[in-house]
């Protein structure tokens, strides 16, 4: 299973360079990363839609998204920020900055958010290997940028 899981998350992380090339192109032709970003979410919508009706997953009982925090439902804004900011800046700055400033900006949010229990996630301690693995990241942007 564990296994299963890193090569998901391995796929899922192949696919945003080819994600940021997509968006970038139809925003190129719209004129606007808005607009990609749109389409973006809209062929998601769509896309996962059509999962649910195939795989016939039941949908969520009232009572469940009612006791959704209200904090939650910001993932879909903090969804829609990224993907218009990878947009935007990756013709201008190239795939490989662009998204090893994500990762980098995502490892540094993760250890604080780990370290804090945040979000109803487990409490993982900041450690010196945490914090090393970090700077090597913003290294290797540094690295990728030259």
């Amino acid at each position: 299973m564990e296994l299963t899981l890193l090569l998901l998350a391995l796929v899922a992380g192949a696919g945003l360079p080819i994600q940021a090339g997509l968006n970038a192109a139809f925003a190129r032709e719209a004129g606007r990363a808005e607009w990609a970003a749109l389409v973006n979410f809209a062929v998601g919508t769509l896309a996962l839609a059509a999962w649910l009706a195939v795989s016939r997953a039941a949908p969520p009982a009232p009572s469940a998204i009612a006791r959704v925090p209200w904090w939650a439902w910001a993932g879909g804004l903090l969804g829609a920020f990224y993907v218009s900011a990878i947009t935007h800046a990756a013709p201008r700055l190239g795939v490989a900055v662009t998204l090893g400033l994500t990762v980098a900006g995502m490892m540094f949010a993760s250890v604080a958010l780990d370290a804090a229990g945040g979000l109803g996630l487990a409490v993982r301690p900041i450690t010196g290997a945490r914090v090393l693995g970090a700077a090597l990241l913003v290294a290797g942007v540094v690295l990728v940028r030259r």
